[in-house]
């Protein structure tokens, strides 16, 4: 099956799964390249992929390297890692948006690359979903992180970004959607810039069409698009 047979599939599932709870919301999909290789982020750009999901600041610097610069004028660059403080300036320069602020700390750490760079930055907060070893605001921090972000000089709070354990039954992530979808709700609530307030990134290969259900307007496909990764030391 080849890349442009996948991403049309992705793409009737998604709208069947917006047709049986009758939304009409824009889903985008973002291409998750973790351990992918640019030939595969090229492929993926000219079928239609603009947003591109990075998890290592590294490893995104080697990818842009590699790739067309037609094909790095078409996307949105997006951070869905745990980002480091000591790479947060490097991923201020290179990413259009940050989408895993993790604590007040990280927000002032890339606000003052902001500033003296002379820059403005689309961020998302990533919401902890209750397991300890992941990363991710907790819940009971999210409005605090939410108004950090709002007081900033230069940061945009387009969305939040959450993980549900890992389920071989996807009907079984389905209360962490439903849960995140509430989240997002709350926080739009009291966002002094609704309409930018738009990403509530949820769903990858195993369980998008449930986050779908659930209110998802962004999901992270990787094995699903390109296939399963490389083991880690494979060259």
């Amino acid at each position: 099956m080849d890349l442009l047979v996948r991403i049309r599939e992705i793409e009737e599932r998604i709208e069947k799964a917006k047709s049986r709870c009758l939304l009409n919301n824009d889903v985008v999909i973002m291409a998750a390249v973790k351990q992918r290789t640019p030939s595969e982020i090229e492929e993926a750009i000219r079928e239609g992929i603009h947003f591109i999901g990075e998890n290592r600041v590294q490893e995104a610097i080697s990818h842009l390297s590699s790739i067309s610069k037609e094909s790095k004028e078409k996307i949105n660059y997006h951070f869905i890692g745990n980002l480091q403080k000591n790479k947060a300036k490097k991923a201020v320069e290179i990413f259009d948006s940050i989408d895993s602020i993790d604590s007040i700390e990280l927000i002032e750490v890339i606000d003052n690359f902001c500033t003296k760079g002379n820059l403005k930055k689309d961020v998302m907060i990533e919401v902890n979903m209750g397991e300890e070893q992941k990363g991710g605001v907790k819940v009971e921090n999210l409005k605090e992180v939410a108004e950090k972000i709002f007081s900033s000089k230069n940061l945009n709070l387009t969305g939040i970004m959450g993980v549900p354990p890992f389920f071989e039954e996807p009907e079984k992530s389905r209360p962490f959607f439903k849960k995140l979808y509430k989240l997002f709700k709350e926080i739009e609530e009291s966002h002094p810039d609704k309409e930018n307030f738009k990403y509530l990134s949820m769903g990858m290969s195993n369980d998008f069409e449930v986050a779908v259900e659930e209110g998802s307007t962004m999901v992270r496909i990787g094995t699903f698009l390109f296939g399963p990764r490389r083991r880690e030391n494979e060259s």
